[in-house]
């Protein structure tokens, strides 16, 4: 049975463990430093360490994660009067969040942890579908983030950034930075046909007209994404805070190999790999004959007996992490895992990843889990908040 668990890399990092989990991170150069919430099991971290908690997963009801809500009465004294004082500095620092509709709840993870209050806005749509936006407050001189997916509906959710955008260009906003957790166009990075469009290029100019300053994106689906825009764009990756949740399964690294799904994964599995005890990798080859659809041909690597952890930048339609680990339990994986920091399900990927092909589904909060994906209440659905 499968089961989903959904981690926020906002309040997670990664970190080296304690002996009881040692064996999956030995030799790892993970060094980052970690703030902890809960009462549960404790561990030590690198440089610079402080004690830390990993919660338990959490209790389940009707096949519907429950991620536990975080409040400063959780955290530890020494943390509380520093995240206070944090906040009063960053206040009067003229520094201001805004969330769009497209995952408000990740925005306010997001404030809270930076000891700020999300800005006050107004986001509504016409009758006719047209989008309104508003500032309810000043940003006269202010370093502003905007934080939007573009995720589905992708559109509608472009359309709504842009318009916030310009919102706070013509409000006079000193800096305007695009926190894009997903970046939508982002698979659109290249022409593979005569007279197909590079819409990452095409997207990436938009928000540059618009005003942006500066994008912020998590996990692109290629790095060269980067160069269509010509702001400056700052890459960040989840793949410390799903390295620290795979840590806390105390898995031997004798039994642990990495699963590219495809070849234009491996660098990113390489390097995921290497920080779990240089784990050894195996590349799933396939043939795409259209777009979300895809024929797995054959292995290369050995992965008998071991646990394969399939490494990717987001599952979609799942085909081909599904293909992909139906043949690695044909040549003898004991356990598959399937990791990844956007989860945009689009039908029919519940069905796909419930199926038992899965032992755990492991995703970010990046994109909202919209209810219709949860998984069935039979394939021991659990949400949790690592660290």
């Amino acid at each position: 049975m499968a089961s989903l668990t959904i981690i926020s890399p906002c309040n997670s990092s990664s970190s080296s463990l304690s002996s009881s989990s040692s064996s999956l991170f030995a030799g790892s150069s993970l060094s980052h430093k970690t703030v902890g919430y809960n009462q549960s099991r404790s561990r030590t971290c690198a440089s610079n360490s402080f004690k830390c908690n990993l919660p338990q997963p959490v209790d389940i009801g009707n096949g519907k994660p429950t991620v536990p809500i975080v409040n400063e009465r959780t955290l530890p004294k020494f943390l509380e009067s520093a995240r206070m004082e944090t906040s009063v500095n960053r206040n009067g620092g003229k520094l201001k969040v805004f969330s769009g509709t497209a995952n408000p709840a990740l925005s306010q993870e997001i404030a809270w942890y930076m000891g700020l209050e999300l800005g006050k806005i107004n986001i509504k749509r016409f009758a006719d579908g047209e989008i309104y936006v508003q500032l309810q407050e000043s940003v006269r001189g202010c370093d502003v983030y905007l934080v939007q997916s573009t995720c589905p509906p992708a559109n509608e959710n472009l359309m709504e950034l842009l318009i916030m955008v310009d919102a706070c260009r013509r409000a006079s906003a000193k800096n305007i930075t695009v926190v894009i957790p997903y970046f939508g166009y982002a698979r659109a990075d290249r022409k593979t046909q005569g007279r197909e469009s590079i819409a990452a290029k095409l997207v990436a100019n938009l928000i540059t007209e618009a005003g942006a300053n500066r994008v912020l994106a998590c996990d692109l689906h290629s790095g060269q994404s980067m160069g269509y825009f010509d702001i400056p764009v700052d890459h960040v990756h989840c793949q410390s805070v799903i390295l620290d949740y795979l840590a806390s399964k105390t898995i031997s690294s004798d039994d642990l190999v990495v699963v590219s799904p495809d070849v234009g994964g491996v660098a990113r599995a390489r390097s995921f790999a290497k920080k779990l005890s240089d784990a050894p990798l195996a590349i799933v080859d396939k043939r795409r004959h259209g777009h979300n659809v895809a024929e797995v041909m054959n292995l290369i690597g050995d992965v008998k007996g071991k646990v394969a952890v399939m490494v990717d930048d987001m599952i979609d339609t799942a085909g081909t992490i599904a293909k992909g680990a139906a043949l690695l339990h044909q040549e003898g994986a004991r356990e598959v895992y399937a990791c990844c920091s956007h989860a945009v399900f689009s039908p029919p990927a519940i069905d796909r990843l419930s199926s038992g092909l899965f032992q755990e589904v492991i995703i970010t909060n990046t994109l909202p889990v919209a209810e219709k994906n949860y998984f069935p209440a039979h394939s021991s659905l659990c949400g949790q908040s690592v660290g």
